[in-house]
Formats: structure tokens, sequence, C-alpha cells
């Protein structure tokens, strides 16, 4: 959520034009509202996206340094008074922020006590005066933010500068990711790498409670205390052109659609087909540990947690290890029983997510073995556990996981294979699914060649307000998938369930206006599915079936039937995932909406 974007140089370059143009690359981390401010020309801003802010801003509005923001609420409704940046009383200083400031209230009283007068209803605009009040005794820039700092309670990621010394930027990071851009005779900040990749692949991840100032020259870190530190400057190997949609119409699609390219990246140098092995050098430091291991946690949110629920099956067929899979955020509110013999697995895209992230703090607290798979190299998630796995999926624009969720379940497998090595997996059986593994690009290839059948099935059903997905054993979480995908994007009641389940309440809802999508494939439990469609069939309820090609006889039973190829039961979630995610991008588009931007929704969930 929030996107921040900050710039400093001194080659005469308008600061105004690259702040405005990162912020389009960062719009799906959040776009309720957007602003910018340049000590030289001010501060202009606007409820809704970029587009709306470029509208607005004046054609002589320039710059060499400056801060800009794209917001998702969290304290304030989303209008301009409330967007960012935020100033204090005397509008020399000013703030962009990413998070929330949990004693703003507290710190709002006393300062208004002493005679500070507030314009909006954000805690964002309590830290700008809150430096304002310490710069009247520190008269220092730097030592009064990092009084404020020391006084703030919460998440944050922010930048803030001041028009007394205009080529300096402060940087703080406390729960919310901040990113530096090293430059040659400029410098960046933003909340992560996209809108500095077109001008430096060569950037620092902030950790917490890191302060940084940027100016044209270099960059400096400390600590809250003012001690120095120094981070690794990381070399990113994502292009620019990544990060853009690549001819497609939207970024969802052309996510799906390398979807065969995410698998062969996840699984390059670390499968050897020969001998069964998976050779994940992230957990070579921990191998001994992981041997000894007695039960996995999984915690994850979304469409991760849905990855977990999966490598729950997976682990516990061929692994032989009890596995539990936690929302991560109900997970801290527990009184979790761990010990040194449990392994908790954080799924993350961002590596980010906050209260997974809180979720890895707790295990760790309580004695875990901590583990995460993660797509963002350097994000937090992957720099607090003990060790990891990265996905290689590459930028994921979305706010809705595709390609990203594909990764991970390949990821899971890996681990599967990693663990069930140690625990007498026989090398036939690990060669077994390393085969099929290798064999699963062309086979999703060959599901987005149908991609004209599926959208022609969605435009047949946009009208519908309901629907319903059921599966069974493996693909019993996809039906939880293929639901979250249809309602986040396309705003419909879609509900996943078990198909055994139907008779326990959910099958009072089948009319002929209430669609089921069956997830079919031919498995273990084929036969107990077939036999759930024929009772909704005799409630008049429409049928789409995901079936094995070859099956003739769904196409019988069912109103309409999506064909995929014959993989592993274990693997087949990786394929049926890719048409349940096309259909949910044509519906949402046959109903006139955005896939890559649905309402009230952000990619990456930093704040509770």
């Amino acid at each position: 959520m929030c996107g921040i974007f900050a710039y400093t140089g001194s080659s005469g370059k308008d600061a105004s034009k690259i702040l405005l143009d990162g912020l389009v690359s960062l719009e799906y981390r959040g776009y309720d509202s957007a602003g910018i401010f340049t000590p030289e020309s001010g501060s202009v801003k606007t409820p809704g996206a970029v587009a709306e802010l470029k509208k607005k801003v004046p054609k002589k509005f320039n710059g060499k340094s400056g801060i800009a923001h794209l917001r998702w609420a969290t304290h304030g409704e989303p209008t301009e008074v409330n967007a960012h940046p935020h100033s204090d009383g005397s509008g020399e200083l000013w703030i962009v922020h990413n998070g929330i400031i949990e004693n703003f209230k507290e710190l709002k009283d006393k300062l208004t006590k002493k005679g500070h007068t507030f314009r909006s209803s954000t805690d964002t605009e309590v830290l700008a005066h809150l430096v304002e009040e310490y710069l009247k005794t520190e008269k220092n820039f730097e030592k009064a933010a990092l009084a404020a700092l020391n006084d703030v309670r919460g998440t944050y990621g922010i930048a803030l500068q001041y028009k007394g010394e205009p080529d300096k930027i402060i940087a703080a990071r406390m729960g919310s990711p901040i990113v530096l851009g090293l430059g040659d005779g400029e410098h960046f900040i933003a909340s992560d790498p996209s809108p500095i990749l077109p001008h430096t692949k060569k950037v620092v991840f902030l950790e917490d409670g890191d302060v940084a100032i940027i100016t044209p020259d270099g960059h400096t870190i400390q600590k809250l205390d003012s001690s120095s530190v120094k981070r690794e400057t990381t070399e990113i190997d994502w292009s620019a052109e990544e990060v853009q949609k690549g001819g497609y119409q939207h970024f969802m699609l052309k996510e799906i659609m390398e979807g065969p390219e995410v698998i062969e990246n996840t699984l390059r140098g670390r499968l050897i087909a020969q001998t069964g092995m998976a050779k994940l050098g992230g957990l070579e430091a921990v191998a001994e540990e992981l041997s000894q291991i007695e039960r996995i946690i999984i915690v994850a949110c979304g469409s991760a947690h849905i990855a977990g629920l999966i490598g729950e099956y997976m682990i516990e067929e061929f692994a032989g290890i009890p596995v539990e899979v936690e929302h991560a955020s109900e997970f801290r509110y527990r009184s979790p029983v761990l010990n040194q013999r449990t392994a908790l697995i954080a799924i993350s895209q961002s590596g980010e997510t906050l209260d997974t992230l809180e979720a890895v703090r707790e295990g760790k607290r309580r004695g875990a073995l901590t583990l995460g798979i993660v797509n963002a190299v350097g994000s937090t998630i992957a720099r607090e556990t003990d060790a990891g796995v990265y996905n290689h999926a590459g930028p994921e624009v979305s706010v809705a996981s595709t390609k990203a969720l594909i990764s991970e379940l390949v990821a899971l497998t890996l681990l599967t294979i990693f663990l069930g090595r140690q625990r007498g997996m026989s090398e036939k059986t690990a060669q077994e699914i390393a085969l099929a593994l290798k064999e699963l690009p062309n086979k999703v290839q060959h599901i987005l060649g149908s991609s004209k059948e599926i959208e022609k099935l969605a435009t047949k059903y946009a009208s519908m307000r309901d629907f319903i997905f059921i599966g069974r054993k493996y693909n019993y979480p996809v039906a939880f998938e293929g639901a979250l995908k249809l309602k986040e994007i396309s705003y419909i009641h879609a509900e996943g369930y078990g198909a055994g389940e139907m008779k326990h309440g959910p099958i009072a809802m089948i009319d002929e206006n209430f669609p089921t999508f069956a997830i079919v494939p031919k498995d273990s439990v084929y036969e107990k599915n077939v036999s759930n469609i024929h009772e909704i069939k005799a409630r008049k309820g429409p049928v789409i079936a995901l079936a094995t090609e070859g099956d003739n006889e769904i196409a019988k039973l069912a109103d309409d039937v999506i064909y995929v190829p014959q993989t592993l039961e274990m693997l087949s979630p990786i394929l049926n995932v890719v048409p349940l995610q096309l259909f949910a991008y044509y519906f949402a588009r046959e109903k006139g909406l955005n896939p890559d931007r649905p309402r009230n929704l952000a990619k990456s969930v930093t704040v509770e």
C-alpha cells in the first residue's frame, strides 16, 4: 500500500518529471490520491491516480529535488486535503509516509496544546508538525527528524524534505519498505525499486530503524540512536521494461501469459532430474536442522495462503511431515505452540506483508526455525527469516496475484522434494515428480493457447451475480483461488468450497441462476467429484467443468468444459489455476472493469 518516491540531483534534470513518471510505476501500491512537492514550486495534490495529478500540475512546475506519493487510505478519506505530501504549520517541512503512526492521537493532542493547527485527518501530518517542533530547539534538520522519529510508535516508511536544505532528503523505515537508488550525481528514495530502475540498477534496502540521508553527491545511513551503519548495495537484474505491459491490455493478462517462463525461472538450476533431487541453495545452511523438523506451520495471506494449503497436501503426502496452514493475520493473536522442532514457512510475493512478517517474528520469539518463500529479493521477510527460497517470478504489477502464485506452488514442490529426500522419498518417486515439473511450462503454454475459448465462456456468464467453485483434495484449495480471483476483480459474489461439503449447506443456493465451476481432473477423487456434479445438475444448476483432456464423459454432464493436460495429481493445481485466472480476467474485462486495479485493494499490504 502507498507508494513513495523522492529524488535529488545536481545534473539540472527536472525533478518533477522524474517524480511523476516514477509514480506511474508505483500505482499498483495505491491509487486513492496522489501528490508531489518540490522546494521551488511547492505542492500539488489530488484525489485519484497519477493521470489526474498530471492534469493538475502547472506547466512551469519544476525543481532540482522533490518528493511524491500515491496513497491507499488508512487514516482519513481519500480527499485532496488528506493526500500526501503533508507539511508542517510553516510550510517549510514536507513529508510522504507509508504506514500507521499508532500514537498519532497522543502526539496530536500534545502538539495542539503547543499551538499547532492541523489541516487533515491523517496521522502523517502529525509527524511533520513533530519535526517542526523539534526544529525549534535542535536548530538542525537531521537531529530534529531523529528526535521526532524516536517519539513515534507504529510502522512507517517516510521521505522528509526541508526547504531550508532543499538538496537533502531524509528517509526512514520501521516496518514499511524503503529502498535507496544510487545514481551518478543523483539519488532516489522509493517504496520499491520499480521507479528507480529507469535511472539506476544500484539500490540499498533499508532495515527497520534505519534513517538515511540522500544528497546529489551521496548517502549516509544511521540508526535511531544516531549510530552510523552501512548497508550492502544490491544490483537489481530486472529491467525497466519488465514492469511495462509488453503490448497486453492489462498487466494481469501479461503476467498470466508469463506462466511458462515463470515455472522455468523458478526451476532453473534447482532441479536435478537424473537423481530426483532439489538443490535449494537458500536452505543449505539449515539443511541439518530441517532434517530434524517434526512439524511445519505455513503462514500467509490471500493467494499465498492458498498456495500454502496446496503445499500442505504435498509435504504431508511425500515428506511425511505434519503441516498446518494459518492465516498470518490471525496467527500472532493466538498462542501458537512452537518449539525448536517446528519450522515456520512464510509465503509472500512482496516479502513485506505486515501480518506475515509479524508471524515470522512471533515464530522466532518462540524458537521455531523460520523460512521464507518470497519473490522480492532483499525484502524484509527474506532478510528476517533464517533461510528461504526465492520465487524468481519477476515483478508482478497487477494487484491480483497470478504468476506469483504459480511460482509459489513450484517452489513448494521443490521444497517437498528436498524434504522428502531427507526422509526416505524414493529416487524413483522424486524422478517422476521432477520429470513432470519439467513438462509443466509446455502444458501451461498449451492452456494459454485456449484463452479465446475461455474468453467466450467468460462473456457467456458475465451477467451472473453468483458463483461457487468446488474441488477436492489437491484441488480443494484451487476452488478458493478461483472464487478469490473472480470476486476481487469482478466484485461479484463467489465462494470456494470443498465439493464434499455441498450437501452440508451450499447446495441450498443452487438454481438455474447460480453457476458452479467444478474442478474435476482425472485423479484419485474423480468419481466423487462427478457425483457432486450430478447433485448440482439435478437442481438445475449450470456447471462449468475444468477437466482433463480426453475426458469425453464430463462433456455429457456439464454445460461447458475447459480442458487441461494430464499431469501428476500433486501438480494439477499449477495447471488448473491458469484457466481460472484467465476466466476471472476476461469476466472483469467483459464487465468494463480494470482488473489491474480492483477497488479497495492494494498490491502490498504493509499495515493491518
